[in-house]
């Protein structure tokens, strides 16, 4: 990768991330595809392409994760940076200690996230993205139960710690992918800076409950899984077969994936048009219509992608109207189990 500094793009429109202080652009970097683990074969040139493209673009708000490859994605978001010399908001997350998604009501935050754990898992994302500082540091799974776990004064302090030593600048955390609602009272406490929630044309469920308190408590939301691991990008079909080591081999198995096209069809006439000519873009734009929403983070493992994705950030988003068109849509189900 050539070493010419990168300038972000001034098309790209960006909004507050909360009360964070950081403006990042509407349309950011999930990282989840390039970290070479359970989407298949990944191509780590392609991927470096893909980031050098997405700073051209300019998109400067790059999200990311420990677990992504045991750190591969952090890896390579590190090296984009460091090569091409762009500047942009990093975002990662602290993996639980015992690798379960999602929380469930009987973890407790000292099989998830014990003090040190979160400390260790700190350092080694810092030594990945080759920064001094993580602009964004998240908890990778949550529920509201944990506040009232009797380690939480400890798991807090560490928190607390990292940022006076400069480590990480803001905290956040990512909902579990079966209820939004799982994050409402650490928004309501004032710990989170800001949430990451899954939101898409298919599980509105965000946008009940936690869309509007995170508006009103000034907390930053990066909604994820736009695409719906795919079937919303509009490429899957009924006879789409997946590589051994995709994941969504199990997400769209058995019956997932007919019933999951049948609705991408249905969702044609309310979806596109003069605002959003592709699905992709009315998927990324249905997230953005939202003014809570800081920015969304559809994976972007090729440049193509990147083109594509970012014809979503005009300015041009859905109406009342037209969202409550698209509402009849929801589809609430959970796929990752």
């Amino acid at each position: 990768m050539a070493s010419t500094k990168r300038r972000a793009s001034g098309k790209m429109r960006r909004r507050s991330l909360g009360r964070t202080g950081f403006k990042v652009s509407e349309v950011g970097f999930g990282g989840w595809g390039i970290g070479k683990a359970l989407w298949g074969r990944t191509d780590d040139a392609e991927s470096l392409k893909a980031l050098a493209a997405a700073l051209d673009a300019g998109i400067d708000f790059f999200d990311t994760a420990l677990a992504y490859g045991d750190g591969h994605s952090e890896e390579l978001i590190g090296k984009a940076l460091k090569e091409t010399g762009g500047t942009a908001t990093v975002a990662t997350k602290i993996p639980p200690k015992n690798w379960e998604w999602p929380a469930r009501p009987w973890m407790s935050l000292a099989r998830a996230f014990p003090p040190d754990w979160i400390v260790s898992c700190t350092e080694r994302s810092l030594r990945h993205l080759r920064r001094d500082r993580i602009d964004l540091q998240q908890f990778h799974v949550w529920q509201d139960k944990w506040l009232q776990d009797p380690q939480w004064p400890e798991t807090a302090a560490a928190v607390a710690g990292l940022k006076k030593a400069g480590k990480i600048r803001c905290i956040g955390v990512s909902t579990n992918e079966d209820d939004p609602d799982t994050a409402l009272e650490v928004v309501r406490g004032g710990f989170a800076d800001s949430v990451q929630a899954l939101f898409n044309l298919f599980d509105q469920r965000a946008a009940e409950s936690l869309l509007p308190l995170c508006r009103k408590m000034d907390v930053g939301v990066v909604a994820r899984c736009p695409f719906d691991e795919g079937s919303l990008t509009g490429m899957l079909t009924p006879s789409t077969r997946f590589e051994p080591g995709d994941f969504r081999g199990h997400y769209f198995g058995g019956d997932r994936l007919a019933e999951a096209c049948r609705r991408v069809a249905a969702l044609g006439e309310s979806a596109l048009g003069p605002k959003a000519p592709t699905l992709p873009v009315a998927a990324l734009k249905f997230a953005l219509s939202f003014e809570a929403v800081s920015t969304v983070i559809p994976g972007m493992r090729r440049p193509a992608h990147v083109a594509q994705n970012v014809l979503a950030a005009d300015g041009r988003y859905f109406d009342l109207r037209e969202l409550q068109a698209l509402a009849k849509h929801r589809w609430v189900r959970d796929f990752y189990i």
